[in-house]
């Protein structure tokens, strides 16, 4: 069987929406195309893609994740690039256009302090990626959560005015993401937009980077409960993790409030999702994201919220590809990649 995870590019109210497979049962090696995976390279040193057993001649690489993006460049095999199919792995040459990483501000640095570092990043060091493997596995697990979700569902497809707001932190605000149209909250606003075209979705963004749920609490009345939405989308746990902010206990109880307090002076339905761990060597980080991830869902378990698991994906990409290659600033943000592991997660989410 032959699946295909080609998050394709399609202009949709000048929106770029990326179309993938959302069904996976079978645990078995399976046949599937992945489109626009990121990387960084090292020297000539080889960069694991997700997957190994890659197909002969399925391999183009570009400078931009939107293959359409003006200016982008599409490098060249053996010129820029070898690819070694077995192990699913691409080499910079020693001509390469590629841009070197090792080159980056913050390569190899230990308990680096961002704030010493202007101009620190990880766009300009990208390349993407599009190949098929016939050694390919799910990347999300679907999960049946129409129960948490019944209004939300009734509301879209009765049609008419439908608010989703987004809550949390820098992440879920849009950090990294090359383009607003890529943040994957938004995305997720237009992907039920055109899946149920009869309702009218809108979308706002009340995020605000660098706030843990301590912010979030106190923020909720203008950024959430006055602004009368049908369905939230709520991200917190990078900031509520690093050094100097909260316990695992505390953190749980904040987001439970934050839940509580929007399903009784609004009436609307909540999606819960998990962050991903920092860069280990970011000076500020606790780093015990695990801890963090484990009791967002278990608070979406207590509150008996919709819960989509960014953390399990996350775990999964890092079975053979390294952090930075998912870093848009290499630290804690998402690049556009990240962004769509994040909004195909959430539609992972079914109701």
């Amino acid at each position: 069987m032959k699946r295909q995870y080609r998050p394709k590019l399609e202009t949709v109210l000048g929106i770029i929406s990326l179309a993938i497979m959302g069904c996976f049962t079978s645990q078995a090696a399976e046949t599937i195309t992945m489109t626009g995976e990121s990387l960084v390279l090292v020297g000539q040193t080889p960069g694991n893609l997700w997957f190994d057993h890659v197909v002969p001649d399925s391999v183009k690489i570009r400078s931009a994740y939107d293959p359409n993006k003006p200016g982008v460049v599409v490098y060249e095999p053996e010129r820029d690039y070898v690819v070694d199919y077995a192990k699913g792995a691409i080499a910079r040459t020693a001509q390469s256009r590629i841009p070197d990483f090792s080159t980056n501000m913050l390569y190899e640095k230990k308990e680096f302090d961002h704030n010493q570092f202007p101009g620190f990043g990880n766009g300009a060091f990208f390349v993407y990626v599009d190949y098929t493997t016939t050694n390919g596995a799910p990347l999300f697990t679907p999960t049946d959560q129409a129960a948490k979700l019944k209004q939300t569902r009734t509301h879209l497809e009765k049609g008419g005015p439908f608010k989703v707001i987004a809550y949390g932190d820098s992440i879920t605000y849009g950090g990294d993401a090359s383009e607003e149209r890529l943040q994957f909250t938004r995305r997720y606003a237009q992907w039920l937009q055109e899946k149920f075209p009869q309702a009218q979705v809108s979308f706002e963004n009340g995020a605000t980077g660098g706030d843990s749920t301590v912010q979030g609490l106190a923020r909720l009345e203008e950024k959430v409960l006055s602004r009368k939405p049908d369905l939230v989308l709520i991200g917190f746990g990078m900031n509520d993790h690093n050094k100097g902010g909260l316990e695992p206990d505390a953190f749980t109880t904040n987001l439970l409030s934050i839940i509580d307090s929007i399903r009784t002076r609004t009436g609307a339905e909540v999606i819960l999702f998990s962050a991903f761990p920092p860069n280990p060597d970011w000076k500020f980080g606790s780093h015990r994201m695990e801890l963090f991830a484990a009791v967002t869902k278990r608070a979406a378990e207590k509150a008996q919220c919709a819960f989509a698991d960014v953390f399990a994906v996350w775990q999964k990409a890092l079975v053979r590809k390294d952090l930075p290659s998912l870093l848009g600033n290499n630290i804690n943000h998402p690049n556009d990649f990240g962004h769509w592991l994040y909004f195909e997660t959430l539609k992972s989410v079914q109701f």
